[in-house]
């Protein structure tokens, strides 16, 4: 029977979203892939340190029973624009670092995006914004990672932590069209009459789909120790929360937080938090997150048009 990927939260990262590889990356961004390949093959038995995306993978990954690798629950699949021979380092880094992770596409300079489709990707993280635009286009939930934000921390080991934003992200950009049109007043006024009609999907409701499923095939007793809290973090306050609130009631999928925060900055909120991950549309809202947790960038919607 051929190998399938069906039934499970598939990711697909970047080797420059899951490992720290800034420093060669200075090199390939110059257009110099040999010096780049050389280097890396120079650092082949050199494990890389763990990026920005490293907790959030590695928790995931928990999920899945060691005795049972068939029962897979999630699949990581490296997607990377590295060639085949710099992959040798990256693999060689995944095993260091106790990653199950088998399967990985290089394309040496080429956008990988297109392999996000026969992957059945519920998630794709890079840093390289023009394969995420890509990626969102068609369909795929996809983050511009930031390697410089900071890393999750260590006080929830069994316990995948991840933050979303709504309008743009989990939802789509329909209200946050009319604040920009309007100004504050329309916007709430137009939340207000519309309070019991669910927002059309984002960008990210197969993303959060998925973890929903997932954390449904886990609540079995004795399936696994790790668990799964979500958060919808959002800019949104009363009376406008209530069209949020019921759009994920109609759904049929629940968050564990939510933080109507009215305007005010995100980032200390999400301190608090702790996500292994957090994505938002707004870069504001991102780069004021990433001294505090790791963020993406999500570029869907009318601000990033």
């Amino acid at each position: 029977m051929p190998a399938s990927l069906d039934g499970r939260l598939v990711v697909a990262i970047s080797s420059r979203a899951l490992f720290d590889f800034e420093e060669e990356n200075r090199l390939f961004e110059g257009a110099d892939d040999r010096a780049y390949m050389d280097l890396q093959l120079d650092r082949i038995e050199v494990p890389a340190k763990p990026g920005v995306a490293f907790s959030l993978v590695r928790k995931l990954l928990a999920f899945n029973p060691p005795e049972a690798p068939h029962q897979a629950r999630v699949e990581v699949v490296i997607l990377s624009r590295n060639d085949p021979a710099s992959g040798l380092r990256v693999f060689r880094s995944v095993s260091h670092h106790g990653l199950v992770i088998e399967r990985g596409v290089f394309t040496r300079g080429r956008s990988p995006w297109r392999y996000l489709r026969p992957l059945q990707a519920h998630l794709f993280l890079s840093a390289n914004e023009a394969d995420v635009r890509q990626a969102l286009a068609a369909g795929v939930p996809a983050a511009r990672v930031l390697p410089h934000a900071a890393r999750a921390g260590d006080a929830h080991p069994d316990e995948v932590r991840i933050a979303f934003d709504g309008d743009a992200v989990l939802f789509s950009d329909e209200a946050e069209r009319i604040y920009q049109q309007g100004g504050l007043d329309a916007f709430q006024h137009h939340e207000i009459a519309r309070a019991r009609k669910p927002l059309p999907d984002g960008p990210f409701k197969p993303l959060l789909q998925a973890l929903h499923d997932l954390r449904q095939s886990t609540r079995v007793p004795g399936a696994t120790p790790m668990r799964l809290r979500t958060a919808l973090v959002t800019a949104r306050g009363a009376p406008a929360h209530e069209r949020a609130i019921r759009t994920l009631m109609d759904w049929g999928i629940e968050v564990d937080e939510a933080l109507f925060l009215g305007g005010l900055p995100k980032g200390e909120f999400l301190r608090e938090f702790e996500p292994d991950f957090f994505f938002d549309d707004q870069t504001g809202h991102v780069d004021n997150a990433a001294p505090h947790v790791p963020a993406g960038h999500v570029a869907a919607g009318v601000s990033n048009a």
